[in-house]
């Protein structure tokens, strides 16, 4: 009897453990589905940049793209998104080509742009004006809890893709 007290306190303890390291659920998907932002003025969006992502620590895909809107705003919006959820994973923009491992991010510099709204589908985060596309020409999933890079997306310039 006194086995099992121990192994049920044991595995409380472990539980109690994993919920405090993860809560937000690892295994669960958070899907999103954000429409693209509207245009009032009735102007037709345009691509700056866009990238595929690649994994790095966890299997990554979908696309990053930025797009210019008429009112000078631009977005960043990512499409088909799929990777593993985490605990406080945020979308970095990273002033570097890429984003290949976890020190390049940590080595290049990069704009926080806020917690990912999901781990699974489309979403939309807005840029400042003092975001340089010319030095942050990447996009990262980053998990803070753990310094670790999910996955990057190296984003190319509109004008670079149509002379390829």
């Amino acid at each position: 009897m006194y086995k099992w007290k121990v192994a049920v306190a044991v595995f409380v303890i472990a539980l109690f453990a994993a919920w405090y390291a993860f809560p937000e659920g690892l295994i669960i998907d958070h899907r999103v589905h954000e429409e693209f932002p509207s245009t009032r003025d009735g102007s037709v969006p345009h691509t700056l940049a866009s990238g595929t992502f690649h994994s790095v620590v966890h299997p990554t895909e979908g696309v990053a793209t930025v797009y210019g809107l008429g009112n000078g705003t631009r977005v960043l919006r990512l499409t088909n998104l799929k990777t593993t959820n985490g605990p406080n994973v945020h979308v970095y923009m990273v002033a570097a080509d890429d984003a290949k491992d976890n020190a390049s991010v940590r080595r290049a510099g990069f704009i926080d742009l806020g917690r990912i709204k999901g781990n699974v589908g489309d979403q939309n985060y807005i840029l400042s004006q003092n975001v340089d596309l010319s030095k942050y020409r990447a996009v990262s999933l980053w998990c803070q809890r753990f310094s670790l890079n999910f996955g990057a997306a190296p984003l190319t310039p509109e004008g670079a893709m149509s002379r390829k």
